[in-house]
């Protein structure tokens, strides 16, 4: 029975990582503009030219709705979202203020535990960067930020900030990919986590904003680039 078990649960797995290795390259050709906006997506063609099942497509295509990259409709499937640059912009802005709320908090309010988490979490990321390894941070980042979220003691602040993020995740995914972004993230994780370590609450949200909004800048640049290209 064990064994049936472990089976079902390594199928599961192997599904999820293929589901997600999907919604990467998805994210990236929508960014990119490969896939413009009101292009129809079929899940088959996509089963087909990911060589997978159309269940991870179907959840890959439900974890780009979430995200706001593509829309379900009735009677016309999956259709790529018309998201202007005016949009992305705002929503980078709204989500910079709100994590600069959670580490204002999370400075006073972590436990030593979480801090210990936090350093470590860093400490690991420098590996990521100096291999250029966009799939690696990006995991990384989401554990991060979320750990601070979490670190506010404030179950409905991280609530809204994870909601928030969920529909930014495709977008700041993205930005990883645009020059020495993630080198420069890596830096600006940096000088918040100096700040907290002083226990400088103003600081750190101040640093974190500008975390944000330099995401936002190089991700406007990574569109421009590939905008011009083609």
């Amino acid at each position: 029975m064990s064994a049936v078990v472990d089976l079902t649960e390594g199928l599961s797995e192997e599904r999820a990582l293929l589901s997600d290795r999907i919604r990467d390259a998805l994210t990236d050709e929508i960014a990119r503009g490969d896939l413009p906006a009101g292009m129809q997506l079929d899940e088959q063609d996509l089963a087909d030219r990911f060589g997978a099942s159309r269940t991870p497509v179907r959840e890959a295509l439900r974890q780009l709705a979430v995200s706001g990259l593509v829309e379900m409709r009735p009677r016309r499937g999956v259709v790529v979202t018309r998201l202007t640059p005016e949009r992305i912009m705002d929503m980078f802005e709204a989500t910079a203020e709100i994590e600069a709320m959670c580490v204002r908090l999370a400075t006073h309010r972590m436990t030593p535990l979480e801090r210990s988490r936090l350093m470590r979490l860093h400490g690991d990321s420098l590996e990521m960067v100096q291999r250029g390894d966009v799939d690696a941070y990006d995991a990384f980042n989401r554990e991060f930020h979320e750990t601070l979220y979490r670190a506010t003691h404030n179950s409905f602040m991280a609530e809204q900030a994870m909601a928030v993020r969920k529909r930014l995740n495709a977008f700041r995914r993205t930005q990883l990919r645009h020059g020495d972004r993630m080198a420069h993230s890596r830096q600006e994780h940096d000088s918040v986590m100096a700040a907290i370590a002083e226990g400088d609450g103003e600081t750190a949200a101040r640093r974190m904003r500008a975390h944000m909004l330099n995401a936002a800048t190089a991700l406007e640049r990574y569109i421009a680039d590939h905008t011009v290209s083609e």
